[in-house]
């Protein structure tokens, strides 16, 4: 059963015979040429079991299933999986209802032959975009006709290609000339890495010098025999106590008459006070305060008044005041004559030895008290609280190699750590990384700093916000149109790169941004837009992803935007 579409115009139609090649109806392309050959009968594309007479091709009515008798017109533009049966439909449900062709072919000479969709078929409107040649207008719907401009819009295309061209050249060179830089930088990383490795099997090896130079040390220091600086015998010792003993209470004593002198000053600056307070009071005043005041002054003034100082006292205590040195009574020099001790004798039992046995006995002497100290035969000196230049020369020493050890494995370990990172094919983000671009939009400045950052600043001043730091390379498929100046995504696969945990967003997520990546001459943020609350998303032209891009649209069969 043929169905009639309704709000078409049914016009008459005819299929065009193109010279020197055999004959197709209107709307088909060469790729499907093969299945509209034969002139005694048709069969539908999708639905072979389907028969139809070549009458029945382009004839406005919707016969196959799959659409493939109407190449020319929009009769079964409505067709999908998706379509409803009709009525006589309902015992062949599983005939194909999804439209076998990709649309209405356009020839476009002069330009690129491209396909329309059958819905823009005699739609009224000119689609010089995709039909140059005015092809898919061809009833002249309400009179319009459209001219056939593939000559000039297809040197126009051309001049464009061409500039294309050119741009992808120099993209795909600055491209190449960043995989050189990038091995660079990665050859770099390795060399380091290497000479790393060897500086740290030194480094430890001299750590390891280190530890027992200090343990020598330490050893050494436990056997030392001192010296003592004061002199070794009961007496002696007690002669120094005495003597710091009456240093001591001579300071003492000064401060205390100085503390005396100062209350006998003011004891009399007061009694003066009150002297003339009683002289010069007026008694006819009542006021028992004063009068009370007045009576106790005279009752302190009537006593007998002991004299703070005497002469003689006070003599005995300048004479006591001054140090030992000036009264002579005490001479302690006379009393600092050294003791021989038995650490003493210890140093004078070389002196009898002559020169080259004496440093041999003196060696063998401390390694014997060393052992035996480590076994528990005799004491280790006492500490004194400071060690010796030797032992803290030996520790600082130590301490840096360690340092130096501890530093060198860091760098190491970050080294190691950047190179397993991804940084896309052939390195190549490793020759950006931490440079900047920035874009002004509408009221705010966007930055993006490759595998590090993307920050947001207000025109009108304030700091910058976070916008989202790096996190991983990524890929995303995209469809969308390339302006003429070709900055633009295109179709197909791109590189992307993403940030994440950004400045949080008030009542909402973390920022976080989407970076997609296309090919171009320069670096450039071509677009930013927010999809989401705080959720951006940034157009990158770079020559980074050139090759990939291209290789990508290679396989695809597309034409790169570039």
């Amino acid at each position: 059963m043929r169905r009639p579409i309704k709000g078409l115009l049914l016009v008459p139609v005819a299929q065009i015979v193109l010279a020197g090649e055999p004959s197709r109806p209107r709307g088909v392309g060469p790729d499907h040429a093969k299945f509209y050959k034969s002139t005694d009968l048709f069969t539908c594309i999708s639905n072979p079991s389907i028969s139809l007479s070549p009458t029945q091709i382009n004839d406005d009515y919707c016969d196959c299933p799959d659409g493939s008798d109407e190449p020319g017109t929009s009769a079964c533009s409505y067709l999908s999986d998706l379509s409803p049966s009709y009525a006589s439909d309902l015992s062949s449900d599983n005939k194909s209802r999804s439209i076998a062709l990709p649309g209405f072919y356009c020839k476009n000479k002069g330009h690129q032959p491209s396909y329309v969709p059958f819905l823009s078929v005699n739609d009224g409107v000119c689609d010089y975009d995709l039909c140059c040649d005015g092809s898919d207008e061809w009833a002249q719907v309400g009179g319009l006709k459209c001219e056939n401009k593939c000559k000039e819009i297809g040197k126009e295309w051309r001049k464009q290609d061409e500039q294309r061209k050119k741009a992808f050249g120099a993209a795909t060179k600055k491209r190449r000339e960043l995989a050189v830089e990038a091995g660079r930088l990665r050859k770099q990383v390795e060399d380091r890495i290497y000479s790393l490795e060897t500086e740290i099997t030194g480094s430890t090896l001299k750590v390891k010098d280190l530890e027992s130079a200090l343990a020598d040390a330490e050893r050494q220091e436990r056997g030392k025999v001192v010296k003592s600086t004061g002199t070794g015998s009961k007496i002696g010792q007690l002669i120094h106590l005495a003597k710091d003993r009456i240093e001591e209470l001579r300071e003492s004593l000064i401060d205390v008459r100085g503390q005396r002198d100062s209350a006998i000053a003011r004891v009399t600056e007061l009694e003066a006070i009150l002297t003339t307070f009683k002289s010069e009071y007026n008694p006819n005043f009542n006021d028992e305060g004063v009068k009370r005041t007045v009576r106790s002054w005279e009752e302190y003034a009537a006593r007998d008044k002991t004299s703070f100082t005497q002469d003689a006292q006070e003599r005995d205590l300048d004479e006591i005041s001054k140090p030992d040195s000036e009264t002579g009574v005490i001479t302690w020099s006379d009393w600092d004559e050294d003791e021989e001790t038995d650490v003493d004798v210890l140093y004078k039992i070389e002196e009898y030895l002559p020169e080259a046995v004496r440093g041999w006995v003196d060696q063998r002497l401390r390694d014997l008290r060393v052992l035996m100290i480590e076994n528990g035969i005799i004491a280790a000196p006492k500490d004194s609280g400071a060690e010796s230049q030797t032992l803290t020369d030996a520790r600082n020493a130590l301490k840096a190699g360690q340092d130096s050890e501890t530093n060198l494995k860091n760098e190491l370990k970050g080294h190691k750590e950047d190179l397993a990172k991804d940084y896309g094919t052939d390195d190549i983000f490793r020759a950006l990384k931490g440079q900047c671009i920035s874009k002004d939009a509408g009221e705010y400045k966007y930055e993006l700093c490759w595998l590090e950052k993307t920050t947001q600043k207000s025109k009108k001043g304030g700091s910058h916000t976070g916008m989202g730091n790096f996190v991983r390379i990524d890929s995303v498929t995209v469809d969308d149109d390339v302006p003429p100046d070709g900055k633009g995504l295109g179709s197909g696969v791109r590189v992307a790169l993403r940030y994440e945990n950004g400045q949080h967003c008030w009542n909402g997520p973390n920022r976080s941004t989407l970076v997609v990546l296309a090919c171009a001459e320069q670096d450039e943020i071509w677009k930013v837009s927010e999809e989401e609350k705080c959720v951006y998303r940034m157009e990158v032209g770079t020559p980074a992803v050139c090759e990939v891009q291209g290789q990508a649209k290679e396989k695809d069969g597309a034409k790169d935007e570039l």
